[in-house]
């Protein structure tokens, strides 16, 4: 729980009234502090205080500062002994706070289970509320631990009936798939396949990840229920199938357990999208760079197969004048033999066309392994644009969808889109001599197009998490509030002001680099390569003095310190292991236990060493 308090509230949450410094002065004066600390806890959290390390030190100096009493007072005064329990009773009466009844029990619950469950907070957080609750109606709840059983069980209430309702909304086909992808976990569609990560980019992955999408979206999930629950829920309900094994969720009742994974699937596929349209992306950029560099690899032997080209030009032409009247068989190829002067040609060829050749290595590419992945790829995602200018691409796709099992290898341009789709370096690799298009040429060129379309956010993703569309990313209010959010990033709403005072920036910034440098001997312009701009390190700082110093101290006093106890000393000190809260409904491990395992897991993450690794490692936890 966080139970400090900026300086900015000390006044407000910490000040004492008239009559709270009548009621303090009238104890002794040793245990005047510790109550004044007890009375405005209370008063600003609705319970009392556990111990020490809960107080905020800037309240007491405050505190201590109204009663004129000094602040180390309080380190005598015990928050859990029979005085102060006595002073907590006196503290209720002091501010009229009565006890609890089974009416005000009654409401907390319903509170509890219609106001607070739905934002699918933390325990600790809901208890935070619900003494809050407590407090503005000037009622004395039970125990803390009272409380947070209740708290559990309207949580564990409201989740039963949420997955409840899924379970309902599930047609009879989807909770067949459903019961035989957990009865058979490891199959094509089963529940650890489908948990299972989309690897590289091969063809084989690809499918394998539309094979995932094409049953999910087999089921007909009911998606509205993203949308209309928090998301902290659906996060936790995610969080805790993917810790679970098939046998694990085989032993919840049928309507937790299709409700659980039925939730997952949902969220799982927007993963999933993303991860296909990753793996596009990656493809594509896989085709064109392979097949630069073979073109590239390949011209390079032909210049070396040719080496020399300048000497040989110079002889041909001495014994061309030497001998104007003899033939090319007797003069000629005696210097250079018919193949070298084919070698010649074919390198002259190859020169200003490169974008041809790597095409053309492209489409063999396509044509010959990747083109399977099509059918597959074009039924598992929908692509949309809100930019009228990419419409062709989308036109173009919607098109080779509908041809997908038609044979035709050439058609006319007028029967498929071409402006804004092919672009013209790619043109006479596409259409050919007779004007038509090739089919498979512009499958290619349109996944390129569309790749470089969904990198600029230009087209997207039905069902995507982060190739979503734009306006998503934009807060639900914002044309209704534009001049305030921009008011708010310090932005313009006029895009030709914004556009203006970016290009003045550029050119500013420009202008110093073209002023400085003449006079900067770090900076240099080069004049072949693609990065023009050469910029020499600079030299590494000198360490300094003292740093030596502190290393060798350090190694002397601690020579055999490891990581890992440097992670246990730094969570004992800050308690950074309390941040961690199950997705389960309750903790069935010993805190000792619970605590060594996540330093292990904290361990083997931040190192990199694997989970699976430091389970080896560990005589007596496993990997699950």
């Amino acid at each position: 729980m966080s139970l400090g308090v900026s300086s900015g509230d000390l006044i407000g949450s910490w000040s004492l009234s008239f009559s709270d410094i009548a009621f303090v002065t009238g104890k002794a004066e040793t245990a005047r502090l510790g109550l004044a600390v007890q009375l405005r806890f209370f008063a600003g959290h609705g319970f009392f205080v556990p111990d020490h390390a809960s107080i905020p030190s800037d309240g007491v100096l405050y505190l201590a500062e109204q009663l004129g009493l000094d602040a180390k007072s309080v380190n005598h005064y015990d928050f859990s002994g029979r005085t102060a329990r006595r002073h907590c009773a006196e503290i209720l009466r002091h501010l009229g706070f009565r006890r609890m009844t089974q009416t005000d029990r009654r409401a907390l619950s319903r509170w509890i289970s219609d106001d607070l469950c739905a934002g699918g907070q933390p325990i600790n957080a809901m208890l935070e509320h619900v003494f809050l609750w407590c407090r503005d109606r000037r009622i004395y709840g039970p125990s803390r631990k009272e409380l947070e059983r209740l708290v559990r069980s309207q949580r564990h209430l409201y989740l039963e009936a949420l997955l409840a309702r899924v379970r309902d909304r599930l047609a009879p086909d989807a909770v067949a798939l459903l019961e035989a992808s957990l009865a058979d976990p490891d199959g094509p569609t089963g529940f650890n396949t489908m948990k299972g990560d989309a690897g590289q980019a091969t063809l084989e992955n690809i499918l394998g990840v539309t094979a995932k999408l094409a049953f999910i979206q087999r089921l007909a999930l009911p998606r509205d229920f993203l949308s209309v629950t928090g998301k902290a829920w659906v996060d936790q309900i995610v969080r805790r199938v993917a810790g679970e094994k098939a046998s694990e969720m085989r032993r919840h009742v049928p309507a937790r357990q299709l409700g659980l994974y039925a939730v997952y699937l949902m969220a799982r596929e927007a993963q999933l999208t993303d991860a296909m349209v990753d793996l596009l992306i990656e493809t594509v950029h896989k085709i064109g760079s392979r097949s630069k560099r073979k073109v590239v690899g390949d011209i390079a032997k032909d210049i070396e197969r040719v080496y020399g080209k300048e000497r040989l030009l110079v002889e041909i032409a001495s014994a061309s004048i030497d001998d104007p009247s003899g033939r090319i068989c007797d003069v000629i190829f005696p210097i250079a033999g018919k193949d070298k002067l084919a070698a010649i040609i074919k390198e002259s060829q190859a020169k200003g066309a490169l974008d041809r050749r790597i095409y053309k290595v492209m489409r063999r590419s396509w044509a010959n392994h990747y083109r399977r992945m099509l059918p597959s790829l074009l039924s598992a995602l929908e692509f949309r644009s809100n930019n009228a200018v990419w419409r062709p691409v989308l036109a173009a796709l919607d098109w080779i969808r509908s041809k997908v099992d038609d044979g035709c290898r050439y058609v006319p341009p007028h029967a498929v889109p071409v402006d804004e789709v092919i672009p013209a370096r790619w043109r006479s690799s596409v259409i050919d001599e007779e004007g038509r298009v090739n089919r498979i040429s512009y499958e290619l060129c349109v996944l390129a197009q569309l790749r470089d379309r969904i990198r600029s956010k230009e087209i997207w993703v039905v069902g995507a998490d982060r190739y979503r569309n734009p306006d998503d990313d934009l807060p639900k209010d914002f044309d209704a509030r534009r001049e305030a959010y921009y008011t708010g990033l310090n932005l313009t709403a006029d895009a030709r002001a914004f556009s203006s005072a970016i290009r003045e920036e550029l050119a500013q910034e420009l202008l110093l680099l073209n002023a400085n440098i003449p006079r900067n001997d770090k900076v240099r312009l080069l004049w072949r390569g693609e990065n023009r701009i050469s910029l020499t390190p600079f030299k590494p700082l000198p360490e300094p003095r003292g740093l030596a110093s502190i290393k060798t101290e350090i190694g002397q006093r601690w020579p055999m310190t490891g990581l890992l106890d440097v992670l246990k000393e730094a969570a004992l000190d800050t308690g950074l292991l309390e941040a961690f809260e199950t997705s389960a409904s309750r903790v069935a491990l010993p805190k000792t236990a619970l605590d060594q395992r996540l330093l292990l897991c904290l361990y083997g993450l931040g190192t990199n060493a694997g989970l699976k690794r430091i389970a080896g490692a560990t005589p007596d936890v496993s990997y699950e």
